[in-house]
């Protein structure tokens, strides 16, 4: 029996996963995040980690390394060549044998379509937009936080959230739902008060902070909020920008390209109005037709569906 791991690295959090032949998962196990820009260490750190819940998940499966065929991982952080080849000399120093390594955003595309040519567009904790034509050339738009203009991805939420009831209370540039949901829940008494609460997004329970923020967001659109769904609506212009660069200077040689949406902003808190602004856009600015799949499976999968299709 051949085993193959996939490896999905992001900010947070990393899933390794075991397949057999049949590309059925068997094992798994998770661990801290392994984007080398969020620690100290750098690369080095990163790596450690990585070569760390590998073996986890080798115990867990109760088998050794050489037992694998090949390992694919998709690692949040890998966006330049240089960094590629950094990780790849340290894990190979380590002892890991037949493996590559890409940019988290490319696993998505290939867990979530049903051919080998898409975009895929991540919208979570960060946001990335990543491609794979059909000659297999790959492409990489955001993923750089504000030097590339990212937007909608949940913490850009949470500040313009916070924003917007600011707008409202110390600059009097329009009412928002928003203000009334936030002195509500935090028991505010004065604008001096929710000026204060500001410091919540560096405390340690900050995650907390953030997505109660995101909740206020998407109630307030579901209200009509004016000043939500003018940021909607930037949001999605600028998700559908990223697509249709994508659909423009790549070769997708399908009449209807998949786009492959992920990320919690798109799968765990989807907002319709969002979602359905974003599929226009996307259209009206390639010009070209569109399949739109939420991804369901866990983007590691993305791991084994390419092993299969490349490399094995």
């Amino acid at each position: 029996m051949k085993y193959y791991i996939g490896v999905d690295g992001g900010g947070t959090k990393t899933a390794y996963a075991l397949f057999n032949e049949n590309k059925e998962m068997v094992a798994m196990v998770k661990g801290p995040g392994s984007n080398h820009e969020n620690y100290e260490g750098g690369m080095e750190q990163a790596s450690k980690i990585v070569w760390a819940g590998i073996n986890s998940l080798l115990m867990e499966a109760k088998i050794e390394l050489k037992d694998v065929a090949f390992t694919l991982m998709g690692l949040a952080g890998i966006d330049h060549q240089y960094q590629h080849d950094d990780m790849c000399k340290r894990l190979s120093d380590f002892g890991l044998k037949n493996f590559e390594i890409y940019n988290d955003g490319f696993i998505v595309v290939k867990a979530g379509s049903t051919g080998a040519a898409a975009i895929g567009y991540n919208a979570g904790t960060g946001t990335c937009c990543n491609a794979i034509d059909s000659d297999g050339k790959m492409l990489q738009l955001a993923g750089l936080g504000e030097f590339s203009g990212d937007e909608g991805n949940g913490h850009w939420i949470a500040m313009m959230t916070y924003k917007t009831i600011y707008d409202d209370v110390y600059l009097g540039l329009g009412e928002t739902a928003l203000t009334k949901m936030f002195y509500d829940e935090y028991s505010i008494k004065s604008r001096e008060e929710f000026l204060g609460l500001v410091s919540k997004f560096e405390e340690d329970d900050a995650n907390t902070f953030i997505m109660r923020l995101i909740d206020f967001f998407f109630d307030a659109a579901k209200l009509g909020d004016k000043k939500v769904l003018e940021i909607i609506e930037e949001m999605a212009d600028r998700g559908a920008s990223l697509i249709a660069a994508h659909a423009k200077q790549l070769n997708f040689t399908d009449d209807v390209i998949e786009v492959v949406l992920s990320g919690s902003i798109h799968t765990k808190l989807p907002s319709e109005i969002y979602i359905n602004r974003l599929m226009e856009l996307c259209v009206e600015k390639s010009g070209r037709q569109m399949k739109f799949n939420k991804l369901s499976e866990p983007p590691v999968v993305g791991c084994i569906n390419w092993i299969f299709q490349q490399y094995v």
